[in-house]
């Protein structure tokens, strides 16, 4: 019995060192440690305060990506979308690379989150206000600040206008000696131990080095590696099915024919063929399965 339990407890010794090992390079700034790290109220609260400058905000609620109360789908990125205490929404983005219109971006997931909450006939006056805080690793508008907000304006008086969506831009990339550039440094380290940030120090610490942290990064880091895998496939099948159009004629039904095949693949697989300028046969009737 004793040789067992001394089994069993370095059994679960090495899987919690595998845990810190697998998740001691992750930085707040990575999509899979981040939405972790947000899920927590009073780090949520302590980072908005410093970024949106209002040490009097309060945070009531968060909702992160995975979360079984996102209501709003896959199709808008909530890294944290927090309910405020005046109840205006903010939903915080992370981005580390420079592959997108971000501008754009922020303007169809804010669009998409006051659509999804407004009530059929609500007047517009009703529409609740939306803050968008896009946190990224480059200097989004390359003007050396480390914080930019985006107003609507008249062009031809300069005035603002209030159209209930506010948008601030902040990056780890600028650093100008401003306690909102120390916070954003924190962004690109492993460990975090800073006693002006109190909230984000402990909750790296839980998520870095106890159990119940540990398991929850773990937990999100498969999902994604699950999701990566799966799109991996879908690639390869895509692949697959151009290959065997250019190559052989394959018709729609001989290669949906093979299960391992699905009609989004092959649309897809069409339409990188269009696109690529690839002439190219296609069999579409019947027949055309006795010429193969």
């Amino acid at each position: 019995g004793k040789e067992g339990k001394a089994m069993e407890q370095e059994k679960v010794t090495i899987s919690l060192e595998e845990k810190v090992e697998k998740v001691k390079d992750l930085r707040p700034i990575d999509d899979v440690f981040f939405e972790v790290l947000a899920d927590d109220i009073p780090f949520c609260q302590e980072m908005l305060r410093i970024l949106l400058e209002d040490e009097n905000l309060v945070v009531k609620d968060v909702i992160v990506q995975s979360s079984q109360r996102n209501l709003y789908g896959r199709s808008v990125r909530l890294d944290a979308l927090c309910i405020l205490g005046n109840g205006k929404k903010c939903n915080v983005e992370v981005q580390r690379s420079d592959n997108d219109d971000h501008v754009r971006r922020v303007r169809f997931n804010a669009s998409s989150i006051a659509v999804k909450d407004s009530q059929k006939n609500e007047k517009f006056e009703q529409i609740e206000d939306i803050i968008v805080v896009y946190i990224s690793q480059f200097d989004i508008f390359k003007a050396n600040h480390v914080l930019y907000h985006v107003d609507s304006t008249i062009r031809e008086t300069g005035h603002r206008i209030d159209d209930g969506l506010y948008r601030v831009f902040v990056n780890t990339e600028v650093k100008d000696g401003t306690t909102i550039s120390e916070y954003m440094d924190c962004f690109l380290k492993k460990e975090v131990n800073n006693s002006k940030f109190p909230e984000f120090t402990d909750r790296m610490n839980v998520l870095k080095h106890e159990e119940r942290g540990l398991d929850a990064v773990c937990e999100v880091m498969e999902r994604y590696e699950q999701k990566a895998a799966e799109k991996a496939i879908a690639r390869s099948n895509v692949d697959s099915i151009k290959y065997m159009i250019t190559t052989f004629g394959a018709t729609e039904k001989q290669i949906l024919g093979n299960k391992n095949y699905s009609k989004k693949e092959y649309n897809t697989a069409l339409k990188e063929l269009a696109d690529d300028g690839k002439t190219c046969l296609l069999y579409t009737s019947d027949a055309a399965d006795d010429l193969t």
